[in-house]
């Protein structure tokens, strides 16, 4: 090409990309970039990555949600369902931060078994919350609960439980279980942790051979499962964890609106609220293991287009009129949070402060043997 085409060229090149920034800036722009694209999944396979094994109930959570997003998303694509267990789920949680993609086509499925090791500085842990951008948290609820033999009618009796041999069957205490263990020593309740249980349902069935006199339960296993003690006289509720609020705090669970939330029970016992780093460390793992126990993620550089289609098309799926019943057994009756809902309540769970990390790992540590170390993120 000769220097004058060239030259022509150049020049309207510079005309045209003139006049676009010209058009841009009169129209009130805020950045000279252009428009981005809406995004579109038409033709798409999208993967969620599920760090647990087929059949639990992160899994059954996640393979409920997946085929009604994907056909709210645009271009109603295929949302298939990838399980790489393995690590506490640390594995799969891993995978996805080094390999997903920011197009939309990757998304995580998080539960409380992968936020409780990312907030303990687990040494298996690759992978950062801060980095991706949450479109969906689904919470549950809990009640702990003791044996009638213990002769209290409610919290407000706890006193009487001092001096009481106190036993409490746990998976662990870095597990889901921390969240009780911790309320119990915030109440000054000496229980000793029977470990070794496989999940909550073992734990349940201990208390019901009277093998231990206190034990927490999910919102959907109590109402099945614990109900039916109560209705007998043989189970007396404390009360429930609650859930969170909008504005960031913890209000009484709507499921259990005459049980007085964990704060309430608190209060209850020692005559103020609390405040202090062993409480701020309680509240952390109660977001992560109740309040926002399960989440939807996308990865780090995701375009704010395709967070926006994947926020509305959870929004559209849970505001669908069949939406309630369908999803009784699996989500329970609690509210689910969207978008910016939903990052709220994953960013309550991941301020923890420095004292009171330091303080829920000295305590561990010195009350399990936890073997802990402090490191940050």
């Amino acid at each position: 090409m000769n220097n004058s085409k060239t030259t022509f060229i150049s020049s309207v090149t510079r005309s045209l990309r003139n006049s676009i920034t010209a058009v841009t800036v009169g129209a009130g722009a805020v950045t000279l970039a252009p428009a981005a694209l809406a995004a579109d999944f038409a033709g798409d396979r999208i993967e969620m990555v599920m760090p647990f094994k087929e059949g639990g109930g992160s899994d059954t959570w996640g393979r409920f949600y997946a085929p009604k997003v994907a056909e709210q998303l645009p271009g109603s694509p295929v949302m298939v369902v990838r399980n790489i267990p393995g690590g506490g789920s640390t594995s799969g949680a891993n995978q996805f931060q080094l390999r997903a993609k920011p197009d939309g086509q990757d998304v995580l499925a998080s539960s409380a078994s992968t936020m409780f090791p990312y907030i303990l500085g687990d040494s298996r842990v690759r992978y950062d919350y801060k980095d991706w951008a949450a479109v969906l948290a689904s919470p549950t609820g809990g009640v702990v609960y003791v044996s009638a033999d213990l002769g209290i009618d409610s919290v407000a009796d706890i006193a009487k439980l001092k001096g009481k041999d106190l036993k409490f069957a746990s998976q662990g205490a870095t597990s889901m279980d921390l969240v009780t263990l911790l309320a119990l020593d915030l109440l000054d309740m000496d229980v000793k942790a029977v470990f070794g249980m496989k999940g909550r349902g073992e734990g349940r069935l201990a208390f019901e051979r009277g093998e231990v006199n206190i034990d927490a339960q999910t919102t959907s296993a109590f109402i099945k499962k614990v109900q039916p003690l109560i209705d007998e006289g043989k189970a007396i509720p404390l009360f429930s964890y609650g859930v969170l609020g909008k504005d960031g705090k913890i209000k009484r669970d709507p499921n259990f609106p005459n049980l007085p939330d964990f704060v309430e029970a608190y209060e209850m016992v020692h005559g103020q609220l609390p405040d202090s780093d062993a409480f701020r460390a309680w509240k952390t793992f109660f977001i992560a293991g109740y309040a926002a126990q399960k989440g939807l993620f996308l990865p780090k550089g995701t375009p704010d287009d395709v967070v926006k289609a994947y926020s509305e098309a959870v929004a559209n799926v849970i505001a669908k009129p069949e939406f309630a019943s369908e999803s009784e057994d699996v989500l329970g009756n609690y509210e689910q949070a969207v978008g910016s809902d939903a990052q709220m309540m994953f960013a309550e769970a991941l301020k923890i402060d420095k004292a009171a990390r330091t303080w829920v790992i000295n305590w561990l540590n010195s009350e399990y043997s936890a073997g802990l170390k402090l490191s940050s993120n």
